[in-house]
């Protein structure tokens, strides 16, 4: 059953309470700390983008096509879209000889509403370089080059590169392939649906190297590195992903789902978290990411301060005067 994270006032009342399941688990696969139903099934969505770039080095493509942190970053992340996006997903389609129309993950608005709405104001004609997840598309397209696949179809289950992902999210997240759900993202490509549990082990074990094949913790290496020295490439300017990153001394990787899933890989600590909002509402998972942080004493004082914007928010009106408070409550329960 999943329990209260998240509470929004107006006024005196609590008028809106957000609900959530979370898993904490080491590398080893001990469940160490866990909030309602810590096995709950639900899609990773683009929490996955971290493990399914592993394939870009395992296959030979990162090597092959020279990419730089910025470029492996980008592939990572749900980015917003912005210059310096747009023109690193074209320097990634260029080293593979490919154009934009190659992408099909459609073309959309900024998940940043405010550059969303500059977007508009400026009559930009959209195309999939806009796309959040033109990073992965690309890093995708790297594999489909290098090996000789088809580019028409690479977004569908059955096609090899999509196979090839399947098999790495099983091996590092230690789910039989079988028992991985199958649905379709907004973007198009694959989203696999498992238990929160296998999404923190999952990331433990990329964030920490442990637990893995020497080729695999080679390849997670990379991806941490890649994110921490690229982190504006993750989510944007003033992205929570990217200020969490940032903020964090090369500490952590995180890592946004849509409908309300987060991901964390704690490298020190050897630690994986994984987060789902009950209801799939954004505004609850940066408070509940940061208490998360903070009962597992992964902050300092400066990061603390540093990302104290995320904890707790104003509630505020159409002039933008506060009328009430959103603001985590809840412990994490310490299973050993």
């Amino acid at each position: 059953m999943s329990e209260i994270v998240v509470k929004v006032t107006r006024g005196s009342l609590v008028e809106s309470v957000h609900r959530a399941d979370i898993a904490v688990v080491d590398s080893k696969g001990n469940l160490v700390c866990s909030l309602g139903n810590s096995h709950k099934v639900t899609y990773m969505r683009s929490a996955a983008k971290p493990i399914q770039t592993l394939e870009v080095i395992l296959s030979g493509a990162a090597e092959k096509f020279s990419f730089t942190d910025e470029e492996i970053s980008i592939m990572c992340g749900s980015h917003y879209g912005e210059e310096f996006h747009i023109k690193t997903v074209e320097k990634i389609l260029k080293k593979l000889g490919l154009k934009i129309d190659n992408l099909l993950c459609g073309s959309t608005l900024s998940l940043n509403k405010e550059y969303s709405k500059k977007l508009l104001w400026d009559h930009i004609k959209l195309n999939p370089t806009y796309t959040d997840c033109s990073g992965k598309h690309a890093g995708i397209l790297s594999v489909c080059v290098l090996e000789g696949y088809s580019l028409e179809d690479y977004n569908l289950p059955e096609h090899p590169v999509q196979k090839e992902i399947k098999r790495i999210i099983s091996r590092v997240c230690s789910i039989e392939e079988e028992s991985i759900i199958i649905g379709t993202d907004g973007c198009t490509v694959p989203v696999f649906g498992m238990p929160l549990y296998n999404m923190a082990l999952g990331y433990s074990r990329i964030a920490s190297g442990n637990g893995l094949p020497q080729s695999y913790k080679k390849a997670a290496n990379r991806v941490f590195r890649a994110m921490n020295n690229a982190p504006e490439m993750v989510a944007g300017t003033d992205g929570f992903c990217t200020d969490l990153i940032k903020n964090t001394n090369d500490k952590i990787i995180g890592k946004f789902g849509a409908e309300g899933v987060y991901c964390i890989g704690i490298k020190d600590m050897n630690l994986g978290v994984a987060i789902k909002i009950e209801d799939g509402n954004t505004r609850a998972l940066w408070p509940t990411v940061i208490k998360c942080l903070e009962d597992l004493n992964v902050l300092d004082r400066n990061e603390k301060n540093l990302l104290s914007k995320y904890k707790s928010q104003q509630n505020l009106n159409n002039v933008g005067k506060k009328i009430g408070d959103i603001f985590p409550d809840f412990s994490l329960k310490k299973n050993i």
